[in-house]
């Protein structure tokens, strides 16, 4: 414990002098110096993220955790706060906006999943009994369901009679997921339905889809995405940007299960890790961009 305080004391004592003689000699604060002297995206970003996480100044502590609408204001707070003549630096409000913006923005993105992930499917909600027939319809448009409780639903891969109970992992965000793919890639999402049923090395279409939401909602809620998402949304990411990286992962699983060539559906669990670690070697790429 006395080891580690002296470590936690005696690095911070050390940073504080660092960023002090820097700033003697550039004659500009650490932010200016990472902002100027950083490509934009994921190494950028994530330099002023552990700047601004790593600062005893309580405006800066602070911008990391900011909604959309403040993000102006926290800028103008900065400048103000670190004496900043923004007529010598004239790009760095604009690179400073766009990191705060993507650092903010993944902590919301992250709110907004789990609020969907939360919201159970409820079968008396017009909402999502809407969204469940929308996306039979958008995968199978020449057969319809003969009643709402039925068989049918095993032909896209969900496990029972009613698809509701398959949602209880990841709520309505598995649902919302399935959707987006089949709404957006509408000829694709057909294409890996027909993948699927291969009668050898074939797989449940919905609940490898749901598998997947999963792991896109673990590796945003890690942070594994973040490279992912500074490199490839320059401001505010959305759940529109949760949901193409869920597509990207669809589209490459089935790929990488059809190149892998499992005996059975029974070694499911042990080639989606091995496709979960693939995922998250791209992911340790600083400048990784995983996208359809």
């Amino acid at each position: 414990m006395i080891s580690y305080l002296w470590h936690y004391l005696s690095s911070n004592y050390f940073r504080f002098w660092l960023k002090w003689v820097f700033r003697q000699l550039t004659g500009k604060c650490e932010l200016q110096r990472i902002c100027e002297g950083t490509r934009d995206g994921a190494t950028r970003t994530h330099r002023i993220e552990n700047s601004l996480e790593h600062s005893k100044c309580k405006t800066l502590q602070s911008a990391i955790n900011l909604n959309e609408d403040e993000v102006d204001k926290y800028v103008a707070d900065i400048v103000k706060e670190k004496k900043i003549i923004v007529e010598k630096d004239k790009r760095f409000k604009m690179n400073l906006r766009i990191c705060l913006l993507q650092i903010s923005g993944y902590k919301k993105l992250y709110l907004d999943a789990e609020d969907l992930r939360k919201q159970s499917y409820d079968s008396e909600n017009n909402l999502h009994e809407q969204q469940l027939l929308e996306l039979w319809e958008l995968l199978m448009p020449h057969e319809k369901l003969l009643t709402r409780i039925t068989k049918q639903w095993g032909d896209i891969g969900f496990q029972g009679d009613d698809p509701k109970t398959d949602f209880r992992g990841m709520g309505m965000l598995g649902l919302t997921n399935l959707l987006y793919f089949s709404r957006h890639y509408t000829e694709e999402a057909r294409q890996l339905l027909s993948h699927s049923n291969h009668p050898r090395i074939g797989y449940s279409y919905a609940i490898v889809g749901i598998n997947l939401t999963e792991m896109a909602y673990s590796l945003l809620k890690s942070g594994a995405l973040k490279s992912h998402f500074y490199n490839t949304v320059p401001e505010f990411p959305r759940m529109k940007s949760f949901h193409q990286f869920y597509c990207y992962l669809v589209y490459e699983f089935d790929k990488f299960w059809f190149k892998e060539e499992p005996e059975s559906i029974m070694q499911f669990n042990q080639y989606r890790e091995k496709f979960h670690d693939q995922i998250k070697h791209h992911l340790s790429d600083p400048n990784v961009a995983l996208t359809l």
